[in-house]
Order: C-alpha cells, then structure tokens, then sequence
C-alpha cells in the first residue's frame, strides 16, 4: 500500500491545471445507457473512480474507450446484454447507484448492488428509490440488491424531495428524461454537477428546464441521440489546490478555476486574509502577509460551503489566528481526520457535527493515516505548511479523486514524493 512522503515549510509558486470534475464524470457517464447512439466526454479526469465506472458500464455491455490519454472517454451503449449491476463493482463506490435511473429508463427492468465508497456517515440511498417509485417503478430490495421494474416504462411525476440529494437528483433527472409526460423535481440540488448534466441530457436531445435552481422540469422524449460534452471544472480539486498556496505562502495559478464555481469557499478565503484573483487562465491565490485568520465555517449545499472542502479548510484552520468553529451540516461522522491533525500539532475539539480549532504558529510533521478521499488530500496540505517530514499512509483514497497530485505540486516547488509499500511510514514512526 503506497504512502506520501512531505517536506514542509517550502512556499509554492506557479501554475497547477485544474482536471475535469470526477463527481460531473461520474454522473455523464451513466448517460451513454439512455441511448444507443456514441457519447464523447471531453476534459474527463484519470482517476480510479473513472475506471471503476467504466468496469461496471462495460459489464453491462457498454464500450468504453480512453483516447488522449484518458482525457477523452468515447462511450456507446448500443447493445447492453445484461442488466444487472453486480456487488463485487458497485461496493466500491457510491456513484454506482447512478445506472439504476437509465436502466429501467430504458430497458424497463434493472438489479443493483447497493453501494459503497467512502465510509462517511449513513449516507442512504432511499431518495434515490423514492423518486423511482414517483415514476412508476415497483421496487424490491433483496439479498443486498435493488430489484427495479417498470415494464409498461416511466411515466412523469412530481417529485418532492425532503432534503437536498446530489445523487438522487442525478438519478431522477437521468431516468425522468425517457418517462412518458411531465416530471417535476423540487427541492433539487443546485450544484454545477448538476447543470452541467443537464447541458449533456440537452445535448442528447432531453428537454429540460431550470437547472441551477431548485426545480427542475423535465418534459420526456421517446429517445436520446449521441453526444460531445465537456466535463465541467473539478471545483473540489480546484479548491484544494486554492488552499496549497494559503498554507504554505506565495503565489499560484489555477488553470481553468472559475470563481462562479468556488464563490462561497472564496469569500472564506478572503475573510481568512487569502487574496484570489481572476486571471486570463484562470483564479491566482495568494499568501504573502503573515499567517491567516480564523473564521467559522458550515457546509452546506451549493451555494454553500461544500462539505468536500470541509477537512482541507480545517488544515488551513490549523494554523490561522484565532480559534474557529467548523459546523458539519451535510455528513454525519466527517471529523475523522482531525485526530491525525492534532498528530501534527493541531489543537482540535469535536464534539459531534462541530469542530473548534484554535490555531497554534505551525504544525509538525508526523506519520498519519487518510481515513477518506477529503481527509487524505487535507493531511497533505497540512504538511506542506508543516516543520519536517510527514507520511501519510493509506493514500489509496486519494487516486479516487485527485490525479497526478505529487506532480502537480512538485511542479510549484512542494517536496513530495511517493512511497511504495509501507516501510518508509514504519521507518518515520520509528
């Protein structure tokens, strides 16, 4: 199992690109089961949750072709031969759920493994059901499996949801765009994943109306055609790497980053005294007065705070000026990597959905281990602002969502490298 060696204390300076978003991929690619024409994603980011979504479309009987190195992905669901997503795929990621929608969208009948991915709170699928059921599909859940008919198709329907789902919306956008009549979603979720599907389902010929807003309106057709779509900005990764410079000091560009994606966690920022610009290229942020200065923090859904840059807040939190709050509104359980901060030097409390971090001067480096995909990047940057050597271990959930990162950062001066296996972590624990 591979770990991350850092040394910190080292400012960046230059450029970082911004990859494709893996959780707008994630959700485009189920798209190629609605119709039996090509679907070309452009901009589409290499990562391990990519490819495990291309297994499981390519059990399914879909092709799935990389070109450009696997920044294009040329799909075609011309002749599915099997309807049945199996557990051995779906477990390893929760995104998996979104080719239940298309499936019986389409062919009238699926069988999904329930999913997995990351160990973050309860985090159920029943919306995802809910809406199905609205649309006309009887369901059973057996043996660990969503059994989902609909042999007459779907028929339009309202849709209410009681709290705002990313997946669930996906999914019931995904299957409303073949069910007869009109489908009515409120309470939909807002975040640009969600606007830039609706600009593929478009593309495929889907008649939709307002995404961007709480309801969206979808008027169904008889069938899709193929499509080429980019994949719209990483915001999470574009965030992230926003935060490299904060830490350690100086000045980077983010390739591609647009502010529109990121105003809230912004605002943050410049609260923090983090100063972001808008360049030809794309967002340059700064750090060149002192250390940053704490603010509060509660997640909560676009618009909001993402809650996908709750842990990399708080490492630059770490060691702010003042003590702040974090409130956890999204996810239940998403403190997990605290306790490895506090490894470093951190002065962290939790209790329940909140955190209270008073900064200390600087954090030291220490052997940690990633417990999730946002934690593991967060432990990264701590270290980049961080006094000595650190390793973090378990870094496997971290090619789920971030590509290249040692390259990425290495190239605006971070000493970074990979360690194969676990000895280099036994050594620095030593």
């Amino acid at each position: 199992m591979d770990s991350i060696l850092i040394t910190g204390g080292t400012p960046l300076n230059g450029a970082i690109p911004i990859a494709g978003a893996k959780n707008a991929c994630l959700t485009l690619m189920p798209a190629t089961l609605l119709s039996d024409e090509p679907l070309t994603l452009t901009n589409a980011p290499r990562l391990s949750d990519i490819h495990t979504m291309t297994t499981l479309l390519q059990s399914l009987g879909a092709e799935v072709t990389r070109l450009q190195g696997g920044q294009v992905l040329a799909l075609s669901s011309h002749d599915i031969t099997n309807l049945t997503a199996d557990y051995e795929i779906v477990r390893k990621m929760r995104a998996s759920i979104l080719v239940l929608g298309p499936l019986v969208a389409r062919y009238g009948q699926a069988v999904v493994s329930l999913p997995g991915g990351c160990a973050i709170g309860a985090r159920p699928v029943d919306l995802h059901l809910k809406a199905l059921e609205a649309l006309g599909a009887t369901l059973d859940l057996r043996d660990g499996y969503v059994h989902a008919e609909a042999r007459n198709g779907l028929k339009g329907a309202r849709i209410d949801f009681p709290l705002v789902s990313v997946g669930a919306t996906e999914n019931a956008l995904l299957a409303a765009t073949l069910a007869r009549g009109t489908t009515v979603i409120t309470n939909a979720a807002r975040e640009p994943e969600i606007v830039d599907l609706v600009h593929c389902l478009r593309r495929m010929g889907a008649r939709i109306e307002g995404e961007g807003t709480s309801t969206l309106t979808i008027e169904g057709v008889d069938r899709l055609s193929g499509a080429t779509h980019p994949v719209v900005t990483d915001r999470i990764e574009l965030g992230t790497y926003m935060l490299a410079p904060a830490i350690t000091g100086g000045t980077v560009e983010l390739i591609g980053g647009r502010l529109d994606l990121v105003a809230s966690f912004a605002e943050k920022l410049d609260a923090a005294g983090i100063e972001v610009q808008e360049t030809q290229r794309g967002l340059k942020v700064s750090r060149k007065n002192g250390r940053a200065r704490a603010v509060d923090v509660t997640t909560e859904p676009f618009p909001g705070f993402p809650t996908d840059l709750q842990a990399q807040m708080m490492a630059l939190l770490c060691t702010a000026e003042g003590t702040s709050v974090l409130e956890e509104r999204i996810f239940e359980n998403r403190f997990m990597h605290a306790p490895e901060l506090s490894r470093m030097g951190a002065r962290i409390s939790v209790h329940g959905g909140t955190a209270t971090v008073t900064g200390v001067e600087r954090l030291r480096g220490a052997p940690v281990m990633a417990t999730d995909l946002r934690a593991s990047v967060s432990l990264i940057l701590a270290a980049l602002g961080a006094e000595g050597e650190t390793v973090v271990s378990r870094v496997y959930h971290l090619d789920r969502g971030y590509e290249r990162v040692e390259e990425k950062l290495r190239a605006c001066g971070a000493r970074i490298e990979r360690i194969t296996g676990e000895l280099r972590r036994d050594e620095a624990a030593e």
